[in-house]
């Protein structure tokens, strides 16, 4: 069965742009067809239905194709929209970081390129798993990583597309499980803890996109999820909106240092002190910054 959805976009909302952002697109269920020019992405509804999305943008607003097994009631389809709103930030409002933007002439490029909305999951939780499957690792281990939790653990709508697996299906597991069948090492003990706590609901994730915490407090909540570190929180915290913190590794480092040291190592304090005059807005500038080169390029990798 088959439908469509059409979604309207805010004011400098660039689709592609939105879309590399970061690595998420290229993680599954996300899917990039270069050759159609298209997203997709297996959501799975409250009621367990699977909904295969692909989306296309048009002046305005994007155009939603739906593929699922059943026919898709009015409340179905208003869900699939919120979802890919949540995916896609376009309930974000980023006025006052492109205000922030046009002050500065090294930033001027980022409203005029509709930049500064980071590709997100439909949940915390997918968003948190894969966070801690980039950590110590290459990039490559991660698409591993991600693709067999996808195929094996998540839920099937054929022909090959699998939905992210659910809390349920991952604390169904066991760390021996995921070590010789997910490959995720390490990580293992922590994403079989996480996910019993969430199934169990000992543990509210979803909270996060609207905690009322100060951005320091949340931080530190993210952090005491283990398996995640400095890094790994920084970052989560720009999926929830709140970009005070860097979110250094290894990659970002070594683009300032290209960018700002002519190569030469310094110390994490001395890249943070550079965009602490950023205010809360430091960690999605210094993002966009070291991705600037992207933004040559429709599909940039």
């Amino acid at each position: 069965m088959t439908g469509r959805l059409e979604i309207k976009t805010p004011p400098l909302f660039n689709f592609w742009r939105t879309v590399y952002s970061h690595g998420w697109c290229s993680l599954p269920p996300y899917f990039v067809d270069k050759e159609h020019e298209s997203l997709s992405r297996l959501v799975e509804l409250g009621d367990g239905t699977l909904i295969q999305c692909v989306m296309r943008p048009k002046p305005g607003g994007i155009t939603v194709a739906l593929h699922c097994q059943t026919s898709l009631a009015a409340g179905q389809k208003n869900e699939t929209r919120n979802l890919l709103c949540v995916c896609l930030r376009l309930k974000d409002n980023l006025s006052e970081f492109y205000r922030e933007a046009a002050r500065d002439s090294k930033y001027r490029w980022i409203p005029k390129a509709g930049a500064g909305r980071l590709l997100r999951a439909p949940t915390v939780f997918e968003d948190v798993v894969k966070m801690i499957c980039t950590t110590n690792c290459s990039w490559s281990l991660t698409e591993v990583m991600v693709r067999n939790l996808t195929t094996v653990l998540g839920k099937s709508l054929g022909d090959g597309l699998s939905a992210f697996p659910s809390p349920q299906a991952i604390a169904g597991t066991t760390e021996a499980f995921l070590r010789k069948h997910i490959r995720t090492g390490y990580r293992s003990p922590y994403l079989l803890e996480l996910a019993t706590l969430v199934a169990e609901e000992r543990l509210d994730l979803e909270s996060w996109r609207s905690s009322p915490l100060s951005t320091e407090e949340l931080f530190k909540e993210v952090k005491s999820v283990k398996g995640m570190g400095d890094y790994a929180a920084g970052n989560i915290l720009k999926l929830l909106g709140q970009y005070d913190y860097l979110g250094l590794d290894s990659w970002v480092r070594a683009k300032f240092y290209e960018l700002h040291t002519r190569g030469r190592k310094v110390k994490d304090s001395t890249i943070e002190k550079r965009y602490a005059p950023l205010g809360k807005w430091r960690g999605l500038f210094f993002w966009l910054e070291m991705t600037r080169h992207w933004y040559d390029h429709k599909f940039p990798f």
